[in-house]
């Protein structure tokens, strides 16, 4: 597993500079565009016209989930730390429920990046043989489990019962058919087996777990949390536990490569604020719950209670590492579940705007563990 980053004292106000530094960096995408400078970048040294490739986009379309696990998204827009390092480019937002209705947003280009989880990102990409997306930073680590009902001790009492997920194919849908399938169990992607898997939306769960229709569930937070204080479940199997050093990917940005070859410097904007916010975070762990709940007040209509929010921070790391080098697993894991097809990763990683980012902070570069460009 790649080492986690160093947590750091970033003031919200270099951001500008950060991206005006990573401008004259000699950073190329994934579609064979360079980097270009900063739009109005005064302070730089005027580039020559011809290694101009792209222009700032004039909005950017923003998809993203109300989840914990997505909390730099959250607080980046509640705080204006994106809005603020996009300039001029109009940000609107979108929130979906699971990853595979946000790639259908992207792929139809109805937005233009979007916070995920890893399994999505990966489908759209092989799918697409290459062409449909980049990611171009992580954003979250940890914060998914299984929970169910009291009474189920361990995955022997599990033969027969119904269990949910957010989505066929998203993230935690494909973790809990792979955990099953160590264990002995076959799955199905249209019902039945050993054990029933039922995608269904996150509040759903909550209402029918509340009502003894379902037996357990594998979700992210906040939902693993509103169903142990909410409803009085039981953590089976924190997903943690199941990866070397409990460092896995939840979240991740993702970029449609379209728009980052046609737009690099409103890409490098968004990174930048992107890199704000999980620095915000580091940096105000006293003020997230309040943030946070705040922007799930604005998105859901609803806030969640103090004893949810707070266990569910205690669950999730914030982190621009995407941890690349889990990637080729999490393929493998999705093709045996039955939710993807399998294919060649190599280029779904671009994080030379992250790295620019980075660079003109002093950090040091995050890997793409050989799949893209860093």
């Amino acid at each position: 597993m790649t080492a986690p980053r160093a947590i750091r004292s970033t003031r919200l106000g270099d951001l500008a500079g950060m991206m005006l530094a990573g401008t004259i960096l000699t950073t190329a995408t994934l579609s064979g565009c360079a980097a270009t400078p900063a739009s109005g970048a005064d302070t730089q040294p005027e580039a020559p016209a011809a290694e101009a490739t792209g222009t700032p986009a004039e909005e950017l379309r923003l998809g993203y989930f109300a989840n914990v696990t997505h909390a730099p998204a959250l607080v980046g827009l509640e705080e204006g730390l994106i809005e603020d390092a996009l300039g001029d480019t109009e940000l609107s937002t979108q929130v979906f429920n699971a990853g595979p209705a946000a790639i259908e947003a992207l792929s139809a280009g109805a937005i233009d990046a979007t916070y995920i989880g890893p399994n999505p990102a990966i489908n759209t990409f092989v799918a697409s043989a290459g062409q449909s997306a980049r990611i171009v930073a992580g954003a979250a680590s940890g914060g998914a489990a299984l929970v169910v009902q009291p009474g189920i001790d361990g995955a022997d009492d599990l033969a027969g019962t119904n269990l949910a997920t957010p989505q066929l194919g998203n993230t935690q849908d494909v973790a809990l058919r792979t955990w099953l399938a160590e264990e002995g169990y076959e799955t199905s992607t249209t019902g039945g087996g050993d054990v029933t898997i039922s995608p269904t939306d996150n509040a759903q769960t909550l209402t029918l777990f509340q009502a003894g229709d379902l037996d357990g569930a594998w979700l992210p937070e906040p939902w693993v949390s509103r169903l142990v204080v909410d409803a009085g479940a039981e953590v089976l199997v924190d997903e943690a536990d199941l990866w070397e050093d409990g460092d896995f990917p939840t979240t991740v940005l993702l970029v449609r490569a379209d728009f980052l070859a046609e737009h690099p410097e409103t890409v490098r904007a968004l990174v930048a604020g992107h890199v704000a916010s999980v620095d915000w975070l580091d940096e105000n762990p006293d003020a997230a719950a309040d943030v946070i709940n705040a922007r799930l007040e604005a998105d859901a209509g609803k806030g969640l209670s103090d004893a949810v929010i707070d266990r569910a921070l205690e669950h999730v790391e914030f982190t621009f590492d995407p941890h690349a080098d889990t990637f080729a697993q999490l393929l493998e894991d999705g093709v045996a579940a039955g939710t993807a097809k399998a294919g060649d990763i190599d280029g779904l990683f671009d994080l030379s705007a992250l790295n620019a980012v980075l660079e003109a902070a002093g950090d040091d570069p995050v890997s793409a563990a050989g799949l893209g460009t860093e």
